[in-house]
C-alpha cells in the first residue's frame, strides 16, 4: 500500500513533463481462485486501457495461466463489460497483444512438471533481480492478488 500511495501522490503532483514518463505497474498474481484471477486481469486490463504499461508476474497456482493449452472456466463479467463471460487467460493474452509483459516466477517451472517450452508464446520466466528492482521503485505501484 505504501508503494501505491507514493505512486498516487506522485501522479497528483506537478503534471509538467508527464508525457515524457510512462506510467508503469507491476501486477503479481498468485491466487488459484478463478474469481481472483479474473478480477486481477479485469483490473489490470482497465489500467492498461487508461495508459499504464503493465508487467504481470504469475506465481504459484496462477503460473498455470502462462501455460500453452491451459484453459480455465469462464467467469461472468461485471455489468457494462463488452463480453458476458471470459477466462482470465483470455484477458491476459489480449493485454499481451496490447504490450503487457507477462512472466512466470523464477521458481514456478523448477517446482512443476513444466519447462519453458510449455509456456504460451510471449510468456517469459522472471529474473529475481529485475523484479526486485521494479518492486523497490517508488514510481511503480505493485498490486498483489
Amino acid at each position: 500500500m505504501g508503494l501505491s500511495g507514493a505512486a498516487l501522490a506522485a501522479s497528483h503532483g506537478d503534471d509538467h513533463g508527464h508525457e515524457e514518463r510512462a506510467e508503469r505497474a507491476l501486477v503479481i498474481l498468485t491466487s488459484d481462485s478463478l474469481q481472483t484471477q479474473g478480477m486481477a486481469m479485469i483490473l489490470a486490463n482497465a489500467m492498461q486501457q487508461q495508459g499504464t504499461t503493465l508487467q504481470i508476474l504469475l506465481c504459484d497456482a496462477a503460473g498455470d495461466l502462462g501455460l500453452e493449452g491451459y484453459s480455465s472456466e469462464g467467469i461472468n463479467t461485471p455489468p457494462g463489460h463488452p463480453m458476458e463471460q471470459v477466462t482470465p487467460e483470455a484477458i491476459m493474452q489480449m493485454m499481451m497483444r496490447e504490450g503487457a509483459s507477462v512472466d512466470v516466477c523464477a521458481i514456478y517451472l523448477p517446482n512443476s512438471d513444466h519447462g519453458e517450452d510449455d509456456l504460451r508464446e510471449g510468456v517469459g520466466v522472471a529474473a529475481p533481480g529485475p523484479m526486485a528492482e521494479m518492486m523497490r521503485d517508488p514510481t511503480i505501484p505493485v498490486f498483489s492478488f
